[in-house]
């Protein structure tokens, strides 16, 4: 059957978000503008957002970004989404609507809109104890809608549309898993010069162990600073990532365990010195509880990096069986783990090399063809 002319977005994510989400949503545009040059995809956003963001889209006569047709009170910008959007769809004429982001307007089935969710993960309802009540409530009911009013459901991981099916009770037929495309660009090597000034412009210790990622409860980066005490002592931790309340318990976890002085905080680094941070580190961890997929795995292992993560979730969907995993709650075995993937240990190049392979599957995957045909069964009925 054939697709309708035109295709709309959830954008607000694009114009906002500068990692996370927004890659995916950015990458995923960009791919079926090209896929479809024969479809108009039309951005919405109740704003205008950030202007070096919208210009990550890449410019074609087939892709707009589109604002509300009537003024959107500051505040209201929520409602708009949720609500008024429907009827600027309508009058776009619009016959996909896909919610990028796990979210869906009111009303868009019985508009006749055909309607496409991603849902990237379910922490607030697997692990509600890492919400405010409220936001985790107001999650649940956007996520309620979502699976009523969408045709299908496109989840990120087997892990999520497990997740889906548990907490949505939604029929498995309506879900399709469509793994989300990893840039290649942690593979290009930095430069000599690159990796020295990045090293001298953070004062980074000689040998250490890398962590990319909120500092944040979930994250449980306190596990890998616990296990830096059965570490050697020249072996230190990098942590890069937003700072939250959680970071306090980390710094006082590292000045119980006398190793204060071998973990280093960094944020808002430009792109290309992380690139140099992950090539110059020999490990990296990742002792998350829970996520909905785990791209920084992907990055690490990318960068020639062994990685160690933990049990209980998508992670070793991301890091396949050549990485390895520990319980979240056991710090000696991940200490163990990772003076197993430190430079010199026995195997390490070896499981290097097979979890680069494994990882192509992330790579150049098609996923925006596997998308066009998401919109296809939707469109049909299947």
């Amino acid at each position: 059957m054939k697709l309708p002319d035109n295709i709309g977005f959830d954008a607000k994510r694009i114009v906002r978000n500068r990692t996370g989400l927004g890659n995916y949503c950015r990458t995923l545009v960009n791919d079926l503008a090209e896929v479809m040059p024969d479809r108009r995809l039309r951005l919405y956003t109740p704003i205008e957002g950030c202007e070096d963001l919208r210009e990550r889209i890449v410019a074609r006569p087939n892709v707009e970004f589109v604002l509300p047709r009537r003024t959107v009170m500051p505040g209201h910008h929520s409602l708009w989404r949720s609500h008024g959007i429907v009827r600027d769809l309508l009058a776009d004429g619009v016959g996909i609507y896909h919610g990028l982001t796990g979210e869906l307007p009111y009303g868009l089935r019985r508009s006749g809109i055909v309607g496409v969710v991603t849902i990237h993960d379910l922490i607030f309802l697997r692990h509600p104890e890492y919400y405010h009540w409220y936001d985790a409530w107001i999650y649940k009911q956007k996520f309620k809608l979502a699976c009523r009013e969408a045709t299908r459901i496109i989840a990120i991981s087997e892990c999520t549309k497990r997740d889906i099916i548990e907490f949505g009770n939604v029929e498995p037929e309506r879900i399709d898993v469509v793994y989300q495309s990893c840039s290649t660009r942690f593979k290009v090597q930095t430069t000599d010069e690159q990796r020295r000034s990045t090293s001298e412009r953070y004062s980074l210790p000689r040998r250490y162990v890398l962590n990319v990622g909120t500092v944040e409860e979930r994250k449980n980066v306190g596990l890998a600073v616990e296990a830096l005490r059965d570490l050697p002592d020249d072996v230190h931790l990098v942590v890069v990532g937003r700072r939250t309340r959680y970071a306090d318990r980390v710094d006082a976890i590292a000045r119980k365990h006398g190793v204060a002085d071998r973990v280093h905080f960094l944020s808002n680094l430009p792109t290309d010195e992380l690139y140099a941070i992950y090539q110059m580190a020999e490990c990296f961890v990742y002792p998350s509880r829970y996520e909905g997929f785990g791209i920084p795995i992907i990055e690490a292992i990318q960068s020639g990096l062994p990685v160690v993560a933990c049990t209980g979730s998508c992670l070793e969907e991301a890091g396949g069986d050549s990485c390895l995993y520990v319980s979240p709650d056991d710090a000696p075995a991940l200490a163990a783990a990772i003076n197993d993937s430190l430079r010199g240990a026995p195997g390490r190049e070896q499981r290097i090399a097979r979890a680069q392979e494994y990882a192509l599957r992330f790579e150049n995957l098609g996923v925006a063809e596997q998308v066009v045909d998401v919109y296809r069964r939707a469109v049909e009925g299947r």
